[in-house]
C-alpha cells in the first residue's frame, strides 16, 4: 500500500513510542503499585523486572539507547514467558502468554531496526 509506505518511518516511531509507553506501566505497577495489580510479585520480579520495565519502557519510548534496551526487554519477556506461562501449556493462547510473547518479538524487531525518527539516539549519537 503506497499510501502507508510513505509514512513507514513515522508509523514505526509511533509503534516504538506506544510500546515503550505501555511497557513503562508494567514497571510502575510493580515498583510503586500504580495502577493496582491483581497480585503482589515476589521481590526479584518486583525490583529487577519492574526496573527493567520502567526504565526500559522510558528509554524505548524516548528512543534512548534503543537497540540495547529493546534487546534487554526482549530477553526479559522471553524469560518471563517461559517462567510464568510456558510451562503451563504449549500455545500462548492456552497459557495466557500472548502479551509476553508479543512484547518479546516487538522488542526484538525494535532492537534490529533501531530508534527511528524523533529519538534521543538521533540527538546524542548522530551518525
Amino acid at each position: 500500500m503506497s499510501v502507508l509506505q510513505k509514512y513507514e518511518e513515522e508509523i514505526y516511531t509511533l509503534l516504538r513510542i506506544a510500546v515503550g509507553f505501555l511497557f513503562l506501566w508494567h514497571g510502575t505497577q510493580k515498583l510503586i503499585g500504580f495502577p493496582e495489580a491483581s497480585y503482589t510479585p515476589p521481590f526479584h520480579i518486583k525490583y529487577i523486572a519492574g526496573s527493567i520495565e520502567f526504565i526500559g519502557g522510558l528509554f524505548i519510548m524516548t528512543g534512548f539507547l534503543t537497540r540495547w534496551t529493546a534487546l534487554l526487554a526482549s530477553g526479559l519477556m522471553a524469560f518471563a514467558y517461559w517462567i510464568a506461562q510456558g510451562t503451563n501449556a504449549l500455545l500462548p493462547i492456552q497459557n495466557r502468554g500472548e502479551l509476553a510473547a508479543l512484547y518479546c518479538f516487538v522488542f526484538l524487531f525494535i532492537a534490529a531496526k533501531g530508534s527511528g525518527k524523533g529519538s534521543l539516539d538521533k540527538i546524542f549519537f548522530p551518525k
